[in-house]
């Protein structure tokens, strides 16, 4: 009867560890007072790169993205929130035609018959993935980048990483004009361009119910923006009915 006993609160415990453990991260935190996060002794060196510039077919500007790496003792790396087993690596993007990704932090932009460098932004980023509208280029002649980035630590964990509400911005080739296009604290699911329309679409889910976490009783919201309005104003439209 002991030995009964016991082996049920064991597999009791077992449970409960199992489903504390299973229970997603909220990405976003609230009502909770901004504190400073203490900082982490972590045995490394942390030192601010730049890739070697990229040229986007068909445009009058180079693009360096700029982020951090981390030296490790044990001569491991790491950028962004990922880390290397190989030999130290200085990449902090990728490059295939027409988009940049990775976890890198600001762009410095660069006109080719010049050597000044100026900075996308001021603001703390992580910047995940940039597009270069090259079909709106070639039809309207207006040159426009798309950025998917985490702007806020939403999570309030002291990091602005991929743990972190991710949103959607623009601006043209030069980094003028850089815009947030989605809402705030409003996670970005996927966008598209539609050519025919020069419009950018895209959907972002709304924490509805304040959990936290965004789960199926949340609200998906469906907007678009007119790539040749000088203002890229959002405008919503409802493709389904949520009264039925």
């Amino acid at each position: 009867m002991k030995l009964h006993s016991l082996l049920a609160c064991t597999l009791a415990a077992t449970l409960m560890v199992s489903c504390k453990e299973d229970k997603p991260k909220p990405k976003v935190i609230y009502n909770k007072e901004k504190q400073a996060a203490a900082p982490k002794k972590i045995d490394s060196t942390q030192i601010k790169v730049a890739d070697l510039p990229i040229h986007l077919e068909g445009t009058k500007y180079l693009i360096h993205p700029v982020g951090d790496i981390r030296i490790y003792d044990d001569s491991k790396s790491s950028y962004g929130s990922s880390r290397t087993n190989s030999s130290v690596s200085y990449a902090i993007s990728n490059y295939n035609r027409f988009e940049i990704t990775g976890y890198f932090e600001n762009i410095k932009f660069q006109h080719v018959d010049s050597t000044a460098l100026r900075p996308l932004t001021d603001k703390k980023l992580q910047i995940q993935t940039v597009t270069y509208l090259n079909t709106i280029a070639e039809k309207t002649k207006k040159q426009i980048l798309v950025y998917a980035l985490v702007d806020s630590d939403t999570n309030q964990d002291g990091r602005v990483d991929a743990n972190d509400i991710k949103s959607l911005y623009v601006s043209d080739i030069s980094g003028a004009g850089f815009k947030k296009l989605s809402g705030d604290v409003q996670e970005l699911v996927d966008w598209s361009v539609i050519d025919a329309q020069n419009r950018i679409y895209f959907r972002t889910l709304e924490d509805i119910n304040k959990n936290g976490a965004f789960d199926k009783d949340d609200v998906v919201h469906y907007h678009y923006a007119d790539l040749l309005s000088p203002e890229w104003e959002v405008k919503d439209y409802a493709p389904v009915d949520v009264s039925q």
